[in-house]
């Protein structure tokens, strides 16, 4: 537990220095493109145009998803998925990719993977904003349900700046680790109920697909958007379990990332 306190402390103590490096972050990433950050709303927006045209007419025909229509339906799950995806991939790469700078200065490498998420936080804030736009036009206008959202929002930060000290660690250690977050990444969209949907799985799979924490937090998402419930309540448990397996998961990275960190110069 000593090390759990040590991370937190580290990255409660350095908010300015995260912020601040998470600005810079989103303004170095940008600043080769012609469009900018255009870009980080341009890609997801050509990639759901697609999503929709294969999975809503190729395979669901224009069916409705439990009387709702799929497109709004999808881009309310799928608004989470493309920070999840981006936060995954870049939180593994965080720490080798910047050792070389961050190791001549007394830094706390915990703070690494938080402000390089922070940093794609931003543009996941903008991207929901159109998506409510969109489904404006749909009729779905903010409910009493909507205000779960920044909720929903601070649980995804959490639980992948926890999965980023992990992997940041071990991608330092064996860069292998990385190729193996990308594949991951890659399977977790089709695990994941963004694009189809478990109403004609056996609840038994059911139960198994909830395992998986992002399940929860595209749920809460399209609970919130959708204006259907308050899913952190009416699936009380299932909250229980995901902030459990995040303070498993944050003990787990904090104590690796202690145990290595002054050694991470010899792995590069």
């Amino acid at each position: 537990m000593k090390s759990l306190f040590q991370v937190v402390k580290e990255n409660m103590t350095n908010l300015h220095l995260i912020f601040r490096l998470s600005i810079f972050e989103l303004k170095s990433t940008n600043s080769n493109n012609y469009l900018g950050m255009l870009w980080e709303v341009i890609n997801p927006m050509i990639l759901i145009s697609i999503y929709w045209f294969v999975f809503g007419f190729g395979i669901r025909g224009g069916e409705d998803v439990n009387g709702i229509e799929y497109l709004p339906w999808m881009i309310s799950g799928i608004s989470v998925w493309f920070f999840i995806s981006q936060s995954l991939i870049q939180g593994s790469k965080s720490v080798y990719s910047r050792i070389n700078i961050i190791s001549k200065m007394n830094f706390p490498m915990s703070v690494i993977p938080t402000y390089v998420i922070t940093s794609k936080l931003y543009h996941h804030m903008v991207l929901v904003g159109i998506i409510m736009f969109i489904l404006l036009a749909f009729g779905y206008t903010p409910t009493v349900y909507s205000l779960q959202l920044p909720y929903f929002m601070a649980a995804n930060l959490v639980l992948l700046v926890t999965i980023s000290l992990i992997t940041s660690t071990l991608a330092t250690i064996v860069r292998d680790v990385q190729m193996i977050v990308q594949a991951v990444v890659r399977v977790l969209l089709y695990l994941t109920p963004i694009l189809w949907t478990v109403e004609k799985l056996p609840e038994s799979i059911r139960t198994i697909m909830k395992i998986n924490p992002f399940y929860y937090i595209v749920e809460g998402y399209r609970s919130s958007l959708l204006g259907t419930d308050w899913y952190f309540l009416t699936n009380f448990r299932y909250t229980i379990y995901f902030w459990c397996l995040v303070l498993i998961l944050l003990l787990m990275g904090s104590m690796l990332h202690l145990k290595f960190k002054d050694r991470f110069v010899d792995y590069l």
